[in-house]
């Protein structure tokens, strides 16, 4: 598990290319036969990928040390979206067959999860966030039927989109994750867009359906004093409370968005004009 500091804002001003990158930047998420984590101390999210071939993973026990626990999920809630071939997930010996754009929660105090791919051929990529969480909710499948959509943007203006909400207090209960995806209409470039800051949470972006030769801008930093940072296919970055989230594309593209903190009203952000922004 590779660990990340917080960065101050002030910080954050002072640092180059480089410095950006690896404080805020996942370059590593998904890779065949293993589970990545990387454990960001802002707020004490987990993020990562599973990619099991053919055999299937679990969480390494030695994980819980890393968390003070006897086990990883003991005190902790994750949420995963497969993005690959479709995928078994056993919790506790109870199967969940997950297929591509489908999510799973997972509640706290599950001790024996195992992660599979239905056909080795095709790995499953289960990108997944994970929360401290306070209270033990049902595990369960969402389908992308079952999840919250709304479209907003528009053509005119690069940024057409369709969120949809997996885990959000109106599809089911949890402590504190809220995850969704968001893909842009054909066309559109453009995502988060007038951008926002929100004080009382975090939250993590992963880019995906992206070309080889395509990459996302991504925009963060205060509103006043913003950098960017170049995002390829299948990478994340942290952006803490403090910061603006937002990026525009070479083309259209999806992200998978996780939020965690003091709430999950969705739509508690602070907005911030196009015209403010430095």
């Amino acid at each position: 598990m590779e660990i990340r500091q917080p960065v101050h804002s002030e910080h954050a001003r002072t640092l180059d290319t480089s410095g950006l990158r690896r404080h805020f930047l996942i370059e590593r998420i998904f890779v065949p036969g293993e589970i990545t984590l990387t454990y960001s101390q802002i707020d004490r999210i987990v993020v990562g990928g599973i990619c099991p071939t053919v055999k299937a993973l679990e969480f390494a026990p030695e994980l819980g040390r890393q968390t003070g626990t006897d086990y990883f999920l003991e005190r902790r809630e994750l949420g995963l979206i497969n993005i690959g071939g479709d995928a078994v997930v056993t919790i506790d010996g109870v199967r969940f067959d997950v297929m591509a754009e489908e999510a799973l929660y997972v509640g706290k105090g599950a001790r024996a999860v195992s992660f599979a791919s239905a056909n080795p051929s095709r790995p499953a990529k289960l990108y997944f966030n994970s929360a401290p969480a306070h209270a033990a909710h049902p595990h369960r499948k969402i389908t992308m039927a079952e999840a919250s959509p709304e479209t907003l943007g528009e053509a005119r203006t690069a940024n057409r989109r369709t969120i949809r909400k997996y885990i959000v207090p109106t599809v089911l209960p949890s402590c504190q994750l809220v995850m969704g995806m968001t893909k842009l209409d054909e066309g559109s470039l453009w995502n988060t867009m007038p951008c926002h800051t929100h004080d009382r949470r975090m939250e993590v972006y992963f880019y995906f359906n992206l070309p080889p030769d395509g990459v996302v801008f991504h925009m963060m930093g205060q509103p006043q004093e913003t950098r960017h940072i170049v995002v390829r296919n299948e990478q994340a970055i942290i952006s803490p409370s403090w910061s603006i989230h937002t990026g525009v594309g070479t083309q259209a593209y999806t992200f998978i968005w996780g939020m965690i903190g003091e709430n999950q009203v969705f739509p508690d952000m602070d907005g911030v004009a196009t015209s403010d922004l430095r």
